[in-house]
């Protein structure tokens, strides 16, 4: 089941696979065996939330996917809390029952449209409807009748189209700039409130204040400003609007860290520090009215429990059991994602078929070609596997770049797919092919699922593939793989490949982990390491050890500062001066790494010092001169390092790596940074010949395993670290990595 709106939260319409139908108060759709929610979602007295309270009968889903033989026929489902007047249908007590159809409607379906020649009478009663099934089947047993006169197969649905990417905005309702004047907001905020709300954007905001939430970058007590100007006296903190908005503003600013999902409490808490009154009854109200889901998965072990009570105590009486599931609460988007993905996954295993022995000889002749024994291993792996996870370092890219140049001599449709431009240059340069060989296609994702580059695909929109390897899987978010694997025709290989010590996705989901940590998918771990002493550095940080390196040419420098001035007069000293001398690489090309934006060190300190260096200006166009060095962000975790080439009034001119990209004016100031100096999210996936990392003394609560090992990683021959943490490096290093994204993934997938 697909969509075909894809909303304001899926600009790209990348997301099309829903793999589930979604209620909605009012629709009908909800399952029959739903209770009135007004009743079963307040807890006595207005206290907590509970499971008990909370959790509702399995939704309605339908699914696409063949299932492997021995899996469960259904998964935890999302739980919707809507009101329904409906009976529970038969046999509907349990897992993702389809909607109950109406009885007549049942018969009709069964009998086919009045007066069709080939099908049987239409028949009330039940012996005239067995009698009319035993006149269609001796028909078809004579030749009078083919089956298909009787019974048809369903179309199955279509796939999932490429996109070319974010659809324009559209029009400005003509009264949309006067009411954000007068509710205090800037007019030029208008084409994001319609582009976030769309063309009834006036009319929510006037009904509804606290939807300007909804548009990226507006705080709780910008929208809360704007709800009182609008509405004066009757504006306050209980209103019930304002609550529903910040529950989801809430759950979306979870997603932008990571999180498909929150535990009811902490959003309770969230809402709490906003001055919700009674935040519970925020939570439930959210739900009832559809904008927020309630997500139930079965604990780990709850189903080998065997029984609904606990162990016995001393005396023979029942210990009560511990909750079986987990509650959660999610947006429709995040949910869907992490179950179309399971199902996409699913669908690989249950339709792969091994290799027949002449071809499973083909694949031990081309292991043993390798020309590494971890390349090798991921080749037979994968030989006999639909789904693989492959992870190591830097060094171990060369391996599926192996697989894909041997998938492709022995016969297989084969896409290689990485996260950046610089990425999929990299992995170029790996892939090898001989005389008269057809090179691997390498693209990167968003070219991928946007059709700009890679395969075509077939009528049903699948992609022409037989084995699709995914290098920086990483960098997944849960959405963008689910649009992945939808796309992939059964029978088809995928390999998810990366290094599992960097940071994650800038969108919701840690696809990489989480099929990593099921079991769903073959393992292969790379013991080729990364070279030289950057990479002996950082394979120690991995581990969590920060180890002192022989560095006999320079190859590792610290420079310690003692306070942020100094660090930024040094960095600018390393990347103009010294490195150039040193290692003969231009000042331009060398990138400084910090922890944020902000801050007497932080990325816009660093650019404007840098900027005076190396190309000072006025800033003639929004700021930005003529050979500036900058950073395009057109999307969350998509940038393009490039240059200012020009400006004109058509907007701000770059050329990102021979890619000539013309920036609205209205879109510069959201989309265009000066790049000299980016934060470690910003640079992953890419890699650079020489790195500066500036530490500034007030940096130490932001570092953790992940971002060092990120941040430091990006350098290939030289590394430079501008040291203004003292010990604080090591404790980051030495302490857990970072926070554990909440995904629902691991347990929407089925067993191995």
């Amino acid at each position: 089941m697909r969509s075909t709106d894809p909303g304001p939260h899926d600009p790209a319409g990348r997301l099309a696979a829903t793999g589930s139908a979604r209620a909605r108060p009012g629709t009908g759709t909800c399952p029959a065996t739903c209770p009135d929610t007004r009743s079963a979602h307040r807890g006595p007295a207005g206290g907590p939330l509970s499971v008990a309270e909370l959790s509702l009968p399995p939704r309605s889903a339908r699914r696409r996917t063949t299932r492997p033989p021995g899996a469960p026929q259904f998964r935890p489902g999302l739980e919707l809390a809507v009101t329904t007047e409906s009976e529970p249908a038969p046999g509907s007590g349990t897992g993702r029952a389809e909607p109950a159809v109406p009885r007549k409607q049942a018969v009709a379906q069964e009998q086919g449209p009045p007066g069709d020649p080939g099908r049987p009478a239409e028949a009330g009663p039940s012996q005239d409807r067995a009698e009319a099934l035993r006149a269609a089947v001796r028909a078809v047993e004579s030749g009078e009748q083919p089956a298909a006169a009787f019974f048809s197969r369903p179309e199955p649905p279509p796939r999932p189209q490429p996109v070319s990417g974010p659809s324009a905005p559209g029009p400005v309702p003509e009264g949309l700039p006067a009411l954000l004047s007068a509710g205090g907001a800037p007019e030029s905020l208008a084409g994001a409130v319609a582009a976030a709300l769309g063309e009834q954007a006036e009319a929510l905001l006037r009904s509804d204040p606290w939807q300007l939430l909804a548009v990226a970058g507006v705080r709780p007590e910008q929208a809360d400003a704007f709800a009182r100007a609008l509405l004066g006296p009757e504006c306050g903190p209980g209103d019930a609007r304002r609550a529903q908005a910040l529950t989801v503003w809430l759950l979306e600013r979870a997603a932008r860290a990571g999180h498909t999902a929150v535990e009811p409490g902490a959003v309770s808490r969230d809402l709490a520090q906003h001055a919700v009154p009674d935040p519970d009854a925020a939570v439930r109200e959210a739900i009832e009215s559809g904008a927020v889901l309630v997500l139930q998965d079965p604990l780990p072990g709850a189903a080998e429990a065997g029984g609904p009570g606990g162990p016995e105590t001393a005396d023979g009486q029942e210990e009560p059991a511990g909750p079986s599931v987990r509650l959660l609460l999610g947006l429709d988007r995040y949910a869907v994602a992490e179950e179309s993905l399971a199902d996409g996954l699913a669908r690989l295993r249950s339709t792969f078929s091994p290799p027949s022995e002449e071809n499973a000889a083909a694949w031990e002749a081309a292991a043993e070609a390798a020309p590494s024994p971890s390349a090798a291993e991921l080749i037979r792996t994968v030989a006999g596997s639909p789904v693989v996870v492959h992870t190591g370092g830097e060094a171990a890219r060369a391996e599926p770049a192996a697989l894909a140049t041997a998938a492709g001599r022995l016969g297989l449709r084969t896409c290689a797919a990485a996260h950046t431009e610089d990425g999929r240059h990299r992995l170029v340069a790996a892939l090898s092919s001989g005389e008269g060989e057809e090179p691997c296609p390498a693209v990167t994702v968003s070219g991928l699922l946007a059709g700009r580059e890679g395969p075509g695909r077939d009528e049903e929109g699948a992609l022409a593939l037989d084995l699709l390897i995914v290098l920086d899987a990483p960098q997944l978010s849960a959405e963008d793989a689910a649009a992945l694997v939808e796309s992939l025709p059964d029978e088809a290989r995928l390999v998810l490949s990366g290094d599992p010590h960097v940071l994650g996705s800038a969108g919701a989901g840690q696809v990489l982990a989480d099929v990593r940590a099921s079991g769903a998918a073959r393992r292969v771990v790379s013991r080729t390491p990364d070279p030289g002493p950057v990479g002996e550095l950082v394979s120690g940080i991995a581990v969590g050890e920060l180890n002192r390196v022989e560095a006999p040419e320079k190859e590792v420098v610290t420079v310690p500062v003692r306070d942020p001035g100094e660090a930024v007069h040094r960095t600018v000293q390393l990347v103009t001066e010294s490195i150039p001398r040193a290692f003969g690489a231009a000042a331009g090309d060398i990138p400084v790494i910090t922890p944020g934006h902000g801050g007497a060190a932080g990325t816009r300190a660093l650019n404007a010092a840098l900027k005076e260096r190396l190309n000072p200006g006025p800033g003639r166009f929004g700021g930005f001169d003529t050979g500036d060095r900058i950073s395009y962000s057109p999307a969350p975790g998509h940038l393009r390092p490039g240059t200012v080439t020009g400006a004109d009034s058509t907007g701000l001119q770059l050329d990102c790596g021979g890619l000539q990209i013309n920036v609205a004016p209205e879109r510069v100031a959201g989309t265009v940074r000066h790049g000299w100096a980016l934060t470690a999210h910003q640079a992953v996936g890419h890699r650079w010949p020489a790195v500066v990392v500036v530490l500034p003394g007030d940096a130490g609560p932001a570092l953790d395993r992940s971002w060092v090992y990120t941040a430091f990683s990006r350098a290939e021959r030289h590394l430079s670290v501008v040291q203004g943490v003292g010990p604080e490096l090591a404790r980051a290093v030495t302490g857990a990595a970072s926070t554990a994204r909440t995904t629902r993934l691991p347990a929407l997938l089925p067993p191995p």
